[in-house]
C-alpha cells in the first residue's frame, strides 16, 4: 500500500509485501487510503486528485513504501512548506465538461442531478463526516468550501504578501516571501467570523429595514387577499433565490454574485449585475437618509419644542442639518469597518428597534380614533389595481440577495446547509413583521394608508415618536450594510485581484456616505425609492439573475431549472410593466427621473473608468 512523506521525501521498501502495485480501485471514489505496516490502521484522506493541482515539489507526496527507512542518496533538508498546499500522487480523474461537470466536482455530487435530491444541503457541520463516509463514494465527496468573502479569498490564494511586522525587507531572510504570504493569509483567516445568530442578526437586518414601513402601503396597492398572497409567495421565492446564489457560486467556481454571473454571460453580464446590485445598494443608502431626515427632527421637536431658539444645537431641527450630522457621525463609521460580522451588534439593535415600531404601530392603532381611520372598498379587500406596485415595495423589502455571499463568508463554518438555516429563519421572521405591520396599519388606515405609515399618526403621539425615533436610528445602523456593498462592488468591477488597500477603502466609503448624504438633501418622496429601485434593480437581483445562472449552470433538466425559468419569466414581467407604468407617471409629472438620471450618471462613470483603466494599460 502506499505511504504518504512529506516535502517529496521517498522511502524505499521495507518487505516485499509492500512492493505490489496499489490496486486501481483503491482511488475510484476520490479517497487515498495509506496503511501503516505496524499497526495496519487506516487513515482515509478527504482531498482527492485534480487536473489542475500545484505540481510545487514541497507538496505532500504519496509514493509506494514502508515508513521505517530513512531516504538513501538524497539530501533531506527539505524547502520549506507552501501554506495550504498538500497534493496526492494519484492519477487525474477525467474532467470533461461535457460529462457534467462543474469545477472539478461531478454535478451528481453537488445536488443537481436528476435523481440526486438536495444533497447541497446535506453538509450541517463537521461531525457529519462519518455519514458522509458511509455513504455512496460518489456522494461523499466534498463540496467545495473555498467560498469566502472577497479579502479572505484573496488572502488564501497567496496574492498578500507584506512583510511581516516588525521586520525589514533585510531582514526578512532566505523565507521572507513565505513567510510572509502565510503570516498574511493567517491573519485574513483569523479575521472576525461569526456564528448563525450572528449571521442571522445581519440577514435579518438588511431584510427587516426601510421597506417594512411600507409594508402597509404595498397592502392598499395590491388589495388585502393579493397582498398576503404576495407577501408569502414571494418570500418563499427570495427565500429560494438567495439560496441559489451560494448554489451557483459552488457550480461556477466564483467567490462573488458578480463572478458567477461574469462566468454565466460573459462582460455583459457582469455589467447587467454590478449596475443591479449597486443601484439597488446605493438607492437603499440614499433611502435611509431620506428617513433619518424624516424621523429625527420632527421627534426632537416634540421631545423640546423650543429647541429651535438654542444656538447651535437648533440646527438638527432642520431636516438636512439633522441629516448630514447624523449619517456622518453615527452611519459613516460603521461603513468604514472593513468585515461585516462586526456589524452583528448594530444589527441586534435595529432588529430590536424594528420590534418596538411594530408593536407601535399594533398598539397605536388600536387607539386610534374612529373619524381617524380609512375606508374600504370592495378592490381594496380582495384585489387592487396596483398589484405590481406592491410586488416592487415587497420586493425592495426582501431582497438581500447582494448581501448574501458577504454574509455566507462571514461564517465561521460556511456551508450550504448552515446558510440555508440562516436564510430560512431570516426570511421567516421577516415575513412574520411584514404581515404584523402590513395588516396592523392597512386596517387601520386603509385608503388613507401612506408610503410611511408612521406618518399617518400625529405628530404629537409620544409612543410613535418613540417609534420614529427607533426608526431613524436603525436607518443610521442599516446604511453601512449597503454601504459595504457598494464598495464591494466597485471593487470587485475594477480592482478585482488586487491587495488590500487603506488608501482606497477609505476613499470608496467617504465617497458613498457623501454621495448619498448629497442625493438625500434634494429627494424627500420615499415612495418613488421603493418602488422604481424595488421594480427594477430588485427584480433583477431576486427574480431573474440567480435562476438565470442556474438554468446555465445545470446541464441536467429537471423540476428545479423549469421553476428556475418560471421564476425569471415572473421576474421579467413585472420588471417591464413596472418599467412602463413608472415612465407613464413621469411623463403625467407624478414621479421625478431621479433614479433613471442617476442610471445614467452610473453608466457614464463606468464608460469613464473602462477608458481610463484601458488607456493606463
Amino acid at each position: 500500500m502506499p505511504q504518504a512523506t512529506s516535502h517529496g521525501a521517498t522511502n524505499p521498501a521495507s518487505s516485499s509485501t509492500n512492493d505490489a502495485p496499489p490496486r486501481p480501485d483503491d482511488h475510484d471514489d476520490g479517497f487515498s487510503r495509506a496503511a501503516a505496516p505496524d499497526d495496519g490502521e487506516e487513515d482515509i484522506g478527504l482531498l482527492h486528485a485534480h487536473a489542475d493541482i500545484d505540481d510545487d515539489d514541497d507538496d505532500l507526496v504519496i509514493l509506494p513504501g514502508g515508513a521505517e527507512e530513512e531516504p538513501k542518496g538524497r539530501d533531506t533538508s527539505s524547502p520549506p512548506r507552501t501554506p495550504g498546499h498538500v497534493r496526492f500522487d494519484l492519477p487525474p480523474p477525467p474532467t470533461a465538461a461535457a460529462n457534467g461537470h462543474a469545477n472539478g466536482h461531478p454535478r451528481e455530487a453537488l445536488g443537481v442531478a436528476d435523481d440526486g435530491g438536495d444533497e447541497y444541503f446535506s453538509d450541517d457541520s463537521d461531525d457529519d463526516d462519518a455519514a458522509l463516509l458511509s455513504r455512496d463514494p460518489l456522494a461523499s465527496r466534498p463540496l467545495l468550501t473555498g467560498l469566502e468573502a472577497p479579502a479572505v479569498a484573496l488572502a488564501n490564494s497567496g496574492r498578500l504578501s507584506p512583510t511581516p511586522r516588525g521586520r525589514g525587507p533585510a531582514a526578512a531572510g532566505e523565507d521572507g516571501q513565505d513567510s510572509s504570504a502565510e503570516l498574511a493569509a493567517e491573519e485574513e483567516r483569523l479575521r472576525p467570523k461569526s456564528g448563525l445568530r450572528s449571521a442571522f442578526m445581519n440577514m435579518a437586518n438588511s431584510i427587516i429595514g426601510a421597506g417594512i414601513i411600507g409594508q402597509p402601503y404595498a397592502f392598499r396597492q395590491a388589495g388585502l387577499v393579493a397582498g398576503v398572497a404576495l407577501l408569502v409567495g414571494l418570500t418563499v421565492m427570495v427565500d429560494w433565490t438567495i439560496c441559489l446564489i451560494v448554489v451557483n457560486s459552488k457550480l461556477s467556481g466564483a467567490s462573488s454574485f458578480q463572478g458567477t454571473v461574469e462566468r454565466c454571460f460573459g462582460r455583459p453580464g457582469l455589467v447587467a449585475v454590478s449596475l443591479a446590485q449597486w443601484l439597488f445598494a446605493f438607492g437603499g443608502m440614499v433611502a435611509f437618509c431620506v428617513i433619518v431626515g424624516d424621523s429625527i427632527p420632527h421627534v426632537l421637536l416634540a421631545v423640546w419644542p423650543s429647541i429651535r431658539d438654542v444656538p447651535v444645537v437648533g440646527l438638527l431641527a432642520n431636516r438636512r442639518v439633522a441629516i448630514v450630522v447624523f449619517v456622518i457621525g453615527v452611519s459613516y463609521p460603521l461603513t468604514l469597518y472593513r468585515d461585516i460580522a462586526k456589524l452583528s451588534k448594530a444589527s441586534t439593535f435595529a432588529l430590536i428597534s424594528m420590534m418596538v415600531i411594530c408593536v407601535t404601530v399594533v398598539v397605536q392603532g388600536i387607539l386610534t380614533p374612529r373619524a381617524e381611520r380609512g375606508s374600504f372598498s370592495a378592490p381594496l379587500l380582495t384585489i387592487n389595481s396596483g398589484i405590481f406596485q406592491a410586488i416592487g415595495v415587497i420586493s425592495f423589502a426582501f431582497v438581500c440577495h447582494h448581501n448574501s455571499l458577504l454574509i455566507y463568508g462571514s461564517l465561521k463554518t460556511p456551508t450550504i446547509d448552515r446558510f440555508s438555516r440562516v436564510t430560512h429563519y431570516s426570511t421567516g421572521v421577516s415575513m412574520l413583521a411584514c404581515m404584523l405591520m402590513a395588516l396592523a396599519g392597512f386596517l387601520t388606515f386603509g385608503d388613507r394608508t401612506l408610503g410611511n405609515v408612521l406618518n399617518n399618526f400625529p405628530s404629537d403621539n409620544a409612543m410613535v415618536n418613540v417609534a420614529r425615533l427607533c426608526f431613524g436610528l436603525n436607518m443610521l445602523t442599516t446604511l453601512p450594510l449597503e454601504g459595504f456593498v457598494c464598495r464591494e462592488v466597485m471593487l470587485d468591477y475594477w480592482w478585482r485581484g488586487a491587495a488590500f488597500d487603506l488608501r482606497l477603502h477609505v476613499l470608496l466609503s467617504t465617497g458613498l456616505v457623501a454621495a448619498a448624504t448629497a442625493l438625500s438633501l434634494f429627494t424627500c418622496d420615499l415612495g418613488v425609492i421603493f418602488e422604481l429601485v424595488g421594480a427594477t434593480s430588485a427584480c433583477a437581483m431576486a427574480y431573474i439573475l440567480p435562476p438565470l445562472c442556474y438554468v446555465k449552470l445545470t446541464a441536467r433538466r429537471d423540476w428545479r431549472t423549469y421553476a428556475a425559468g418560471a421564476v425569471v419569466v415572473f421576474g421579467c414581467a413585472v420588471m417591464v410593466i413596472s418599467v412602463v407604468q413608472a415612465v407613464a407617471k413621469i411623463v403625467s409629472g407624478e414621479f421625478s427621473p431621479f433614479f433613471f438620471l442617476a442610471f445614467i450618471c452610473w453608466s457614464f462613470v463606468c464608460r469613464v473608468c473602462e477608458g481610463g483603466m484601458a488607456q493606463c494599460v
